[in-house]
């Protein structure tokens, strides 16, 4: 049994596999054991992984194309796996070589830790930087933000799967809080996965984000996150009810509606109203009630309440004095900046259906 499973799911990887694979075989912590996932490539990418197992055997390829989505090919490769820790990794991106490393440092340090993440470089196709993806940082920032976004960054996680062996091995795409009514829940196979694991995870235990870049995360036209992103979007926002929803039920507050004040992919929302000051107002009274106050929550909300206002003179006041106060983010900078110019491009500006939902 390796210390570090990595589970890789692959679908038509090339050109950009064999780095990625590399880029495992030349950690620093070398007890790691490697499980590509091959959903049915038609592009050689298959051909590639096998060659690396024959040279390696440390690697190990399965072949799942009926598998259902990426969750489903994760719980597949989650079966395969036995090692102390998973550990993710997509067959664009590239791991910083004391990745592994730094996660066994971390659960080590931090034997309740459910998940680790991490922040990321971000390259274009050719390998060129062109960014960087921050993440909050504790615990209590990142519940406080999975209502608003996912605040996990998906190729950068490890899980300790020792504290959330009772779930089962499918984790992926099913309600693990249950809490909530049959009618109520939620079951999915692909796009937000990831953020429907991690959401629901950390209302159940710690979980936190080095704050160093643990990959550099790939991004090019034909990753999901840009081929499907309007529907990658709504099903993110779904989640967010869904996880506000089973918030409210374990902890006995009011349920709120935080779909004004999401902000996936950077995205303004738009429920039809231009004023959410009592959306906010109920909102903010039951995160405070069930996570109880932190300076980390205090900060999440002032952000949201920037978003409760959408006169563009108020949006923008409001926007100055949190800056001032609590420091800029990239990512907070552009979800208003999206909504003000909206009038010149709506491309980042979501409206939502059915506009504000009516919980009580």
């Amino acid at each position: 049994m390796a210390t570090i499973e990595v589970l890789l799911p692959i679908k038509n990887a090339l050109p950009f596999l064999p780095e990625s694979i590399e880029s495992i075989r030349t950690q620093t912590f070398g007890d790691w054991r490697l499980l590509i996932l091959d959903h049915g490539s038609t592009d050689g990418s298959a051909d590639v992984a096998w060659k690396y197992a024959e040279k390696d055997k440390r690697i190990v390829v399965h072949v799942n194309p009926d598998a259902s989505g990426l969750g489903g090919l994760l719980n597949f490769g989650l079966g395969k796996a036995d090692g102390r820790f998973v550990v993710r990794q997509d067959g664009d991106d590239i791991s910083f070589p004391g990745r592994f490393q730094t996660v066994v440092d971390v659960f080590s340090s931090e034997p309740d830790l459910i998940v680790m993440g991490g922040e990321a470089s971000v390259i274009d196709a050719a390998g060129r930087g062109i960014g960087y993806i921050e993440y909050p940082g504790p615990h209590a920032a990142i519940v406080a933000a999975s209502f608003f976004y996912n605040p996990v960054a998906h190729p950068t996680v490890a899980i300790n799967l020792s504290r959330i062996s009772h779930i089962g091995e499918d984790l992926y795409g099913k309600d693990i809080l249950k809490v909530l009514p049959p009618d109520k829940s939620m079951k999915i196979s692909s796009l937000a996965e990831d953020y429907f694991l991690f959401g629901q995870l950390a209302l159940l235990g710690p979980c936190r984000n080095v704050k160093v870049p643990l990959i550099k995360y790939r991004w090019h036209d034909q990753g999901v996150s840009v081929s499907k992103r309007a529907a990658q979007i709504k099903c993110a926002l779904d989640i967010s009810r869904f996880l506000a929803m089973s918030f409210g039920a374990m902890k006995g507050t009011s349920v709120f509606d935080p779909a004004p004040f999401c902000s996936h992919a950077d995205n303004a929302f738009d429920c039809g109203l231009s004023d959410y000051s009592s959306e906010f107002d109920r909102m903010a009274q039951s995160l405070e009630q069930g996570l109880g106050w932190s300076s980390e929550l205090a900060r999440e909300l002032a952000f949201r309440r920037v978003l409760a206002k959408r006169n563009p003179a108020v949006m923008t006041a409001r926007y100055a004095s949190f800056a001032f106060k609590n420091g800029r983010r990239a990512k907070e900078y552009h979800v208003v900046r999206n909504w003000l110019g909206r009038f010149v491009t709506d491309k980042n500006v979501s409206r939502v259906e059915g506009g504000v939902a009516p919980w009580r």
